[in-house]
């Protein structure tokens, strides 16, 4: 399993990178970046054309997550990081079944 994704209870939680007013809307690479407070951390770079105001550049992000997944929109949540770049979504469901299409989708 990568380290932008973690099996927690009840579903995963995801770490990702995020880029608004990009020219499209994509899902990038596992990558590793400088978090806050100097470590390095995993995650998956994600690319939405939206503007990164009144949350839409997160609505934008979720909805491109759900639909490379293939799981309903409702199934996520924004956990951490709603005005920063960095940010973690929890995804609802079984974590194994996740883990496996993450695999196969970054492969």
């Amino acid at each position: 399993m990568s380290a932008a994704l973690q099996k927690v209870a009840g579903g995963v939680e995801l770490k990702i990178r995020l880029t608004p007013k990009s020219a499209r809307d994509d899902i990038g690479s596992v990558e590793t970046f400088a978090a806050p407070g100097g470590r390095d951390e995993a995650a998956l770079k994600v690319f939405v054309r939206a503007l990164p105001t009144k949350g839409a550049a997160n609505e934008a992000a979720a909805k491109l997550i759900a639909k490379w997944l293939g799981v309903p929109k409702t199934s996520l949540s924004l956990i951490r990081g709603g005005k920063g770049r960095l940010k973690v979504f929890y995804i609802e469901g079984e974590a194994g079944e996740l883990a496996a299409r993450f695999s196969t989708l970054v492969a």
